[in-house]
């Protein structure tokens, strides 16, 4: 959508008037006197706190106050050194990365953003220990950071000259039998649930729910990433057609506000802020400590299918392609089935989905139609991958035990007495310390899979995919999915275009870790540039078809225009009313956050 239709979406939106008016005078006046804006303080500025002051802030935290130092230092001394090559070395490791806060787990994005260590971090392992930095970064108008795993696309884990709260040691994890939010007993009946702190990741949560206590909750898919962070985008698993995302799974939050207050919210309690935390993007509203998920039965079995399809000629391919999307609106558009399919170099289909509730004879079935279609035509088509279709009891999924058994399967934390479930899948190792030349994604409706609209969306795959290679993510659409979850889905603060998606299409392209003007170890720009571009015109080649698409606020173009109706679509002035009622001065903001409109890139000076 183009700037100017944005704008009059929002004056025409409920409630616009006043959520674009701004917060009060009198509370304007206190963060931007008449003529001058208001501006957050850097190291050596008037107004940057004293030592004392930050010893005073270090006694109150516990001790848990860190400097933190540049990370490249060593290799900015000596970039063929031994330091430095033993950096680059650990930097490949996820689990390293997390232990660091002066790191994250992309090292950057072309022409966008270079990670870069804060000032300063609050190791908080309370959250009376975030609510302590909160109140000292608002005394002192300081950039306030918030990183938990540190997955953020988009460098909203860090900044520098900020204070960064570091929240991974903010790990516990507890079961439920029958939980009942906080003001909701006889409101609400009590059911399994599980506590997780926010700084926890998701494959540790799945080896303590799953592996240990015998049931499912709702994450995401790469075993690293933080659950506080997943939760607040909106959140996809592997199964989100059968059990929903991993917001509408949230039953209530501790958060720490921008006024220092300690807050437990749910759907009776601030229920406005415990909506906005659902879907509204992570670190705009406060600092979210701990979350209580819900958590459902096991299946029997899960299982994966693998296999890759290269078609001869383009005519070839197009057939291919026709098959499949008939094949998947008649066979697989159901809450049995997740993950992807991957359209590559031109003429090959690999599928990498997974499924939830099938045995393996009944996975074996469900392909066999669209597999004896491409035996059948060995001139148009040939298998370059055997299937592999594989099922097995779904409390094994994520047991690190089992995991470390199977060939190729994971990667552990290779360093020495590191805990068992420090691993990794093989196919996510490779996103350690990442350098990203471009991304992009967008939902594709259902209505495109029925029949009168399937070739102008086999039209729109093909030319696509000669412009670069993307996937369609099955699972992160919600179309085909239970109606239950469908339901509880909507009420959270997503695009509702998830609703009806039924799949969300991700294109991306990127390096292994580099640091700009870091010799010998600078991202290739020239190539760099080349695959965003790329990037860039397969995505419009899908925007013909779906010119008004919302786009995964966590898997997310950097330089994404309207990005706040493609985010959040029809939602986002209920989410700015949000922002202005509990966080006015925008201690908050990170790129494409809620109300970031307002602030400078940089997040230090205030604009509007």
């Amino acid at each position: 959508m183009k700037r100017r239709a944005l704008l009059k979406w929002l004056a025409g939106a409920p409630l616009s008037a006043a959520l674009l008016a701004g917060v009060p005078e009198a509370a304007w006046s206190k963060v931007a006197p008449a003529g001058r804006a208001f501006r957050r303080v850097r190291p050596g500025e008037p107004g940057w706190p004293s030592a004392a002051e930050w010893e005073s802030l270090n006694r109150q935290v516990g001790g848990r106050l860190m400097k933190l130092a540049d990370p490249l230092a060593a290799c900015r001394a000596d970039p063929t050194g031994r330091a430095c090559f033993d950096f680059f070395t650990q930097i490949r490791n996820p689990y390293y990365i997390l232990e660091h806060p002066e790191l994250t787990q992309t090292s950057g994005w072309v022409d966008a953003w270079t990670s870069q260590p804060s000032a300063y971090a609050v190791a908080a392992k309370t959250a009376s220990d975030v609510a302590a930095a909160i109140d000292f970064a608002r005394k002192h108008r300081l950039r306030l950071v918030v990183k938990g795993a540190g997955h953020s696309y988009q460098g909203t884990s860090d900044a520098p000259d900020s204070l960064v709260v570091w929240t991974r040691h903010l790990n516990q994890i507890r079961m439920h039998d029958a939980f009942v939010p906080k003001g909701c007993e006889g409101k609400i009946e009590p059911q399994p649930a599980v506590s997780v702190g926010a700084g926890q990741i998701w494959g540790h949560a799945y080896n303590a729910v799953t592996t240990q206590g015998g049931r499912y909750v709702q994450g995401g898919g790469c075993m690293t990433v933080g659950v506080a962070g997943l939760v607040s985008s909106g959140g996809f698993g592997s199964w989100s057609k059968q059990y929903g995302t991993a917001a509408a799974n949230l039953l209530e939050a501790e958060v720490v506000t921008a006024d220092g207050k300690i807050r437990v919210v749910n759907a009776r309690n601030d229920p406005e802020l415990f909506w906005a935390l659902k879907g509204g993007g992570g670190g705009s509203f406060g600092v979210i400590t701990r979350l209580t998920l819900r958590t459902h039965d096991l299946p029997d079995f899960v299982g994966v299918v693998n296999f890759a399809v290269q078609a001869t000629t383009d005519g070839a391919y197009r057939k291919l392609l026709a098959r499949f999307v008939e094949f998947y609106r008649a066979s697989l558009f159901n809450p049995h089935w997740g993950e992807t399919v991957h359209f590559q170099d031109g003429h090959t289909l690999r599928v990498s989905m997974v499924f939830q509730g099938l045995d393996q004879a009944q996975a074996e079935a469900a392909w066999q139609p669209f597999l004896d279609f491409v035996r059948a035509s060995r001139r148009d088509f040939a298998i370059t991958q055997a299937p592999d279709v594989h099922a097995f009891p779904a409390r094994m999924i994520w047991n690190p035990v089992v995991l470390r058994t199977l060939p190729g399967a994971v990667m552990a934390d290779p360093r020495p007495d590191t805990p068992i479930d420090n691993i990794v899948w093989a196919g996510d190792a490779e996103q350690a310390g990442q350098f990203l030349h471009g991304y992009g994604s967008a939902w594709l409706p259902a209505a495109l899979l029925e029949p009168s609209r399937r070739q102008g969306l086999v039209d729109t795959l093909f030319a696509a995919s000669k412009q670069w290679d993307f996937a369609l993510h099955f699972n992160k659409g919600l179309a085909g999915g239970r109606k239950s979850q469908i339901d509880v889905s909507r009420e959270t603060a997503t695009n509702p275009q998830v609703l009806d998606a039924f799949a969300l299409v991700i294109t991306g392209s990127g390096e292994g870790p580099a640091f700009p003007g870091l010799a010998g170890h600078e991202p290739d720009m020239k190539a760099a540039r080349h695959d965003a571009a790329g990037n860039a015109r397969m995505m419009d080649a899908l925007y013909k078809l779906v010119p008004d698409a919302g786009s995964y606020v966590s898997e997310s173009d950097f330089f994404l225009k309207d990005w706040q109706l493609a985010f959040w679509g029809s939602n986002y002035p209920r989410l700015l009313a949000a922002k202005k009622r509990y966080d006015p001065d925008g201690l908050f903001t990170v790129h494409h956050g809620v109300g970031s409109e307002a602030w400078s890139a940089d997040g230090f000076t205030r604009v509007a």
